[in-house]
């Protein structure tokens, strides 16, 4: 009966032209010994010619799969134990591999999420580029040479030629990407697959290469499949979005249907874990999705979904499975029995705007500068140059900007992985510019602590996750026995929200989230005053993003204590923090108030990285797209003026090559680094401006 209905849906939205691709009722089971695990039990799909469709969800729920299969890459265990995947008319399921071999890279071609898993770091980027018109197009050394240039003018790169004939290493992670989307483009398919092609990214890279994307699509006539957790990113890039949820499909709409009114409670769900980027900090809160993905062993009769639902009803819910119903008549279809009850809720609200805390000093850095000598020679890196900025007690400061910037060797300082070369960084009355880790005292050590980006290097996999936590507390804890240190442990545990047998388990066991809880637990043992969390959430789904961002404001509310916010992630910086210091190539742009850096007057370089943002927030319209030009200096060799000149869209002229810019005080929190005098910089048109709101309501 399900089948039938979901079979005649894809009929009739399907009865005016073919798609270029076709999936239905795509089972794939990966088989060990002796038992077998469903990990997409049923997905339909299509994406027509020249369209851009995005495939969401959480990890796990099974988008990469797909995308897998598609290609024919499942590996040794990977199986599809039923349904159909036709391209371009062709049955690809059960294709030989010579077939696949005709259509990979040639007619469909992929994207990876790690740009370094798809380049050979032992070949230039020439001889791999080259690769692809030689055996795809027939082409000569020559011709591919030559079309392998005209590739990287496509996608921005300057100086083609020098360019191949560097090898992967030599390239930052934007460019090692541009060269992936090249080689994927080099033959001209029909079909590209992106899988997370921009995670980890800035966000003005993560701008430059959807650009890119879009215009190589209309100038080539290719059609995409985006497989993103990076809502903006979808909303912006994608004609029509497909939610998937363990392994199935639950709700599929055009993208102005799907983010005006979604229907599924996961859909809603997924949106009110976004932070808005046109909300100031305390105004609207995160609702993160409770409990997780199911095991695909421990499937739920009827909806899958119904554990982690607010909706769920037993009678409606529980029983047969849940067929993809119609709504309306916009090819928009939803995996629930309730939708037409379901009235999404208002966004959830939080407290109200909050003042930034008192002004007494926690961390005052000051003409701070990081110079790295480079082997064998009498140059330096300039990592960070004349830094200042203060820290209130209690207070939240976000750190942004573009990945080199500095923001990281700032916060490796403070936190005595590094020395600073010079200049002063004083915490609670005590000098820690020259002082390392292991020259501090043992009360500093405890009152600073960090929390990564990546949980993996702050837990041995060898060990429980437990061990680093007991640790803290031994050293640093004044906790001497067993049972004080088990009970204290317990606390941290249910500080962070996770179960006490977690305690045992290895990290390998957990998810990305659970780890990076157990080292919010860990930078939290020691009671500090002052945590350095360095890009703690990027790599997380939204919805763990969500949980984890709450959960951290709240022990940081509770605990007064004192937080340096890194991220490139401006909508999120503007949820966390009450002030805002922003970074280009180790100098500061700007610094002032959350809100006063959101607003004009800007520095252009701030104006541009909040134009480059992708949100799907329906409370801001963005203005249009500020696209950046030219490189960014070399940290060896920096130019005398400002250092964003050879970028900025507002250049006055040679003034700005040549003359450091002054500091101009747009108010008593408020300053910019720029020759622009403030009646023009005031008389900027706002990046974002309020739009009137659109409740995601049936």
């Amino acid at each position: 009966m399900n089948a039938m209905i979901e079979s005649s849906m894809l009929e009739r939205s399907t009865a005016s032209a073919p798609p270029l691709l076709d999936i239905r009722d795509l089972r794939i089971e990966y088989r060990g010994r002796g038992e077998s695990v469903v990990a997409v039990p049923g997905v339909s799909l299509q994406v027509g010619a020249g369209e851009s469709y995005g495939l969401v969800g959480e990890s796990g729920c099974g988008k990469t799969t797909t995308a897998m299969a598609i290609m024919g890459y499942l590996g040794g265990t990977g199986r599809i134990t039923n349904g159909s995947i036709r391209f371009e008319g062709q049955e690809l399921v059960g294709a030989t591999a010579e077939q696949l071999r005709a259509i990979r890279g040639r007619r469909v071609a992929m994207v990876y999420q790690e740009p370094m898993s798809a380049l050979n770091p032992v070949k230039t980027i020439g001889a791999q580029l080259a690769e692809v018109p030689r055996r795809h197009l027939g082409a000569s050394r020559a011709e591919a040479r030559e079309l392998s240039a005209t590739m990287l003018e496509n996608v921005k790169l300057p100086d083609p030629l020098a360019m191949l004939k560097r090898y992967p290493h030599q390239l930052s992670g934007g460019q090692q990407q541009r060269i992936v989307i090249a080689m994927a483009l080099l033959a001209r398919p029909a079909l590209l697959l992106l899988d997370e092609p921009t995670t980890g990214l800035d966000v003005t890279v993560e701008a430059a290469i959807l650009d890119l994307i879009a215009d190589l699509r209309k100038q080539y006539g290719t059609s995409l499949l985006y497989i993103s957790h990076n809502l903006g990113l979808i909303a912006s890039a994608c004609d029509r979005v497909g939610i998937m949820y363990s392994g199935e499909m639950i709700e599929e709409a055009s993208t102005a249907a799907l983010f005006s009114q979604p229907r599924h409670p996961y859909t809603q769900g997924l949106l009110d874990c976004i932070p808005a980027i046109g909300s100031a900090k305390g105004m609207r809160a995160l609702a993160p999705i409770p409990g997780h993905l199911p095991l695909p062993q421990e499937r739920p009769k009827g909806c899958w979904f119904g554990p982690r639902c607010a909706h769920f009803d037993q009678s409606t819910c529980a029983g047969d499975s849940i067929p993809l119903l119609p709504v309306g008549d916009d090819r928009h279809q939803v995996r629930c029995a309730r939708w037409q009850e379901i009235v999404a809720p208002p966004a959830a609200v939080a407290a109200g705007p909050t003042a930034p805390p008192g002004r007494a000093t926690a961390l005052a850095i000051a003409n701070v500068s990081k110079q790295y000598p480079l082997a064998g020679s009498r140059r330096v890196v300039q990592a960070n140059e004349q830094v200042s900025f203060e820290v209130g007690k209690g207070e939240i400061m976000g750190l942004v900007g573009e990945s080199g910037c500095g923001k990281s060797s700032l916060a490796r300082m403070v936190a005595g992985l590094e020395e600073a070369t010079s200049g002063s960084i004083r915490f609670e009355d005590d000098e820690l510019a020259h002082a390392p880790a292991n020259k501090r005292a043992k009360d500093m050590l405890k009152s600073i602590q960090m929390v990564f980006q990546n949980p993996d290097s702050t837990l041995n996999p060898s060990h429980s996750v437990a061990w680093p936590i007991r640790r803290a507390l031994r050293k640093f804890g004044g906790f001497a026995s067993k049972a004080a240190i088990d009970k204290r442990l317990n606390e941290l545990l249910d500080l962070v929200r996770l179960p006490p047998e977690v305690a045992q388990r290895r990290p390998a066991q957990l998810s990305g989230g659970q780890k990076q809880r157990i080292a919010i637990a860990r930078a939290f043992a020691t009671n500090p005053s002052l945590i350095v969390a360095d890009e703690p959430v990027s790599a997380l789904d939204v919805s763990v993003q969500a949980a984890v961002v709450t959960l951290l404001l709240d022990i940081q509310k509770e605990q007064h204590t004192t937080l340096l916010f890194i991220s490139h992630d401006l909508a999120l910086v503007r949820h966390v923090a009450d002030r805002i210091v922003v970074m280009y190539l180790g100098r500061v742009m700007e610094k002032g108030l959350a809100e006063e850096i959101f607003t004009p007057p800007y520095h252009p370089y701030t104006e541009a990285l909040l134009s480059a943002v992708h949100s799907p927030d329906a409370s801001a319209r963005q203005q249009e797209r500020i696209r950046l030009t030219g490189e960014t200096p070399s940290p060896i060799d920096v130019p005398p003026g400002c250092r964003f000149a050879s970028r900025c869209h507002r250049k006055l002229g040679d003034i700005c090559d040549t003359v450091a810019p002054p500091v101009r005080q747009a108010s008593a929190t408020h300053q910019i680094a720029c020759h622009i005098s403030l009646e023009n910089l005031r008389a900027m048109r706002p990046v974002f401006e309020k739009a009137l709101p659109e409740a995601h309501t049936s």
